[in-house]
């Protein structure tokens, strides 16, 4: 009897001692990443606590060389960029080679360096479709046509592009994902995996809508009921392009697609939108079970010269067919538009309509892309920013695919830290507490500025902030060819934190009170470990910014600002006061 006592007594105290083990090694938190909305925005929460996502996009398949990704790519976007979320390419012909036959060896690689660097990952499940085709589905897939069939496009030509309207196509889409997120909740314990991006840029090209038996026999049978039932519950919300559509054909609620929505190439994008959002929304669901992660489908936008569906992939989550996807495919948590120098205030104001959250997988790293994130943190509260192709120095550059710049190609900068995206990162990172505090509490804004915009009035706070570009003040009516940008935070009733390049600002009071605001104190600076370091006061020639003063006492100004520029002025603490 004391035997059996002692020998429970010692299995106790070892379980004791190895739970103690284990907890000196988990995570703090064992919450899965995921979105929540704080204040007016929403925000990603890793391990308990907002993140700001400060994001590249590698190279399609760049994550398959795992040497070079080792010992160049994790240490540079590290080190270099300042970045601290890649999003990666995961495909589905590497994770599932044969048929029930797994291989995470690259995956496994990712999450290992991304431990390593402190980086966070986000999954391109480059699965049924890539760039709207299918050319990263396994061969077993791909050489098996009668079991996983293909869209057909006019005169019943078949094209490599999975049809939406398999169940075989699917559930094996479905099948593979589950099992990388069941493999990466058991290996990846300190939450390197953030989200997942769901396919790539989906949408039928070449045609407006698939045109395969199977699709022709959808298209024939009647509107499925849930999509009835979310257009009669949402009749207030729904988007305008969409609306515009189905209140000209009679605002019908039952019928055939045609039917509802009337003929032509709009009904077929409404039709094929709907079965692109089921379908992914089925692959999401089977992800989510395993590790229930935020998952977001990016876009491939209407480009200029466009003219019908099918031009820009027919089906995928452009305006028209936002409610498709609203309603067809809920385990989506967001639309995220690819902006490749398309114009991105109207687009990002398109895409934070009815609360989607703002992420940007694919944009330029040059000084107008640099220049759209400051603005999509600031102004739209982005999740995150993300420049593609961030494994190449061309692509740094601004140059190569999508890059604006043209020509000769200018050799690597010494220091990869001079470049534009890497200087914003830097900032950005410092600012990152501050920015997500500010997003919560609605006390963030930002200014994107340029020659045919050089000037914006933003209230925050109890002033308005005068935003332009930098003019000199011996000539302050002279606009100059430049790109400006700022994110203004307003830290209590006289005082602001900002930062940008390019810009000037001043200040008028929007409260009672006397009505000309003038510089108490301005200070430039940095953050290091979340505190504030001073390097520099500013004042005088620092500070002034026109000296016509008869023009400048009319306007009701001191004729003193703040001037924001990269480098040593780029980040500034301003305090306010006012006299008559």
């Amino acid at each position: 009897m004391k035997r059996t006592v002692l020998y429970c007594l010692a299995i106790f105290a070892l379980a004791i001692a190895t739970a103690c083990s284990q907890n000196k090694t988990q995570p703090a938190t064992t919450a899965v990443p995921h979105l929540e909305k704080r204040g007016p925005t929403t925000q990603m929460i890793v391990d308990g606590k907002p993140f700001l996502m400060l994001v590249g996009e590698l190279a399609n398949t760049k994550s398959s060389n795992l040497e070079d990704m080792q010992t160049r790519v994790w240490p540079m976007l590290a080190d270099k960029i300042h970045a601290n979320t890649i999003i990666t390419g995961m495909s589905w012909s590497w994770v599932e080679p044969e048929e029930g036959k797994y291989d995470f060896s690259i995956a496994d690689a990712a999450i290992e360096n991304a431990k390593q660097h402190n980086m966070r990952i986000v999954w391109m499940w480059f699965a049924s479709w890539k760039n709207g085709l299918s050319s990263f589905a396994p061969t077993w897939v791909k050489a098996n046509q009668e079991r996983f069939p293909r869209a057909q496009i006019l005169d019943g030509k078949t094209v490599e592009v999975l049809s939406t309207l398999s169940e075989n196509n699917r559930n094996a889409d479905a099948k593979a994902l589950a099992a990388l997120m069941r493999h990466c909740r058991e290996v990846d314990t300190t939450h390197r995996v953030i989200m997942v991006q769901v396919e790539n840029e989906v949408g039928l090209i070449g045609d407006s809508r698939d045109r395969s038996p199977l699709a022709n026999a959808a298209f024939a049978k009647p509107v499925p009921a849930q999509l009835i039932d979310y257009i009669q519950k949402n009749k207030e919300n729904l988007q305008p392009e969409f609306r515009e559509v189905w209140e000209a054909a009679g605002s019908k609620t039952s019928g055939t697609w045609e039917e509802v929505f009337g003929k032509g190439s709009k009904t077929d994008e409404i039709f094929m939108g709907w079965n692109y959002a089921q379908y992914v929304d089925y692959v999401a669901q089977a992800g989510k079970k395993e590790l229930p992660v935020p998952m977001y489908v990016n876009v491939w936008l209407v480009q200029v010269g466009d003219k019908a569906p099918g031009d820009y992939p027919s089906g995928g989550p452009v305006e028209p067919v936002h409610d498709m996807w609203r309603a067809g495919a809920p385990n989506i948590d967001f639309l995220a538009p690819d902006i490749h120098g398309i114009s991105f205030p109207e687009t990002a104001a398109r895409y934070t309509r009815l609360g989607n959250p703002l992420f940007m997988p694919e944009e330029r790293a040059d000084p107008a892309g640099v220049a759209d994130l400051f603005y999509a943190y600031g102004h739209f509260r982005a999740l995150g920013h993300s420049v593609i192709g961030i494994d190449s120095v061309q692509r740094l550059q601004g140059r190569g695919f999508m890059g604006a710049a043209q020509g000769e190609v200018p050799p690597p900068p010494a220091d990869l830290e001079t470049l534009p995206l890497a200087v914003a990162y830097k900032t950005l990172g410092q600012l990152a507490p501050y920015i997500l505090e500010h997003q919560a509490n609605g006390t963030i804004d930002g200014a994107l500025l340029n020659k045919q915009n050089p000037d914006v009035q933003i209230k925050l706070g109890d002033y308005t902030l005068n935003v332009g570009l930098t003019r000199s003040p011996r000539a302050p009516d002279v606009v100059p060819d430049l790109i400006g940008y700022g994110i203004f935070m307003a830290e209590g009733p006289n005082d602001y934190l900002m930062a940008g390049n390019n810009i000037q600002v001043t200040f008028t009071p929007n409260t009672p009170g006397p009505p000309i605001a003038g510089l108490a104190w301005q200070e430039s600076g940095r953050f290091e470990n979340g505190k504030w370091v001073r390097t520099r006061i500013l004042a005088g020639d620092d500070s002034v910014l026109r000296y016509d003063f008869p023009h400048i006492v009319a306007m009701g100004q001191s004729g003193s600002g703040v001037r924001l520029s990269t480098g040593e002025q780029g980040i500034q603490k301003v305090k306010l006061y006012r006299y008559k």
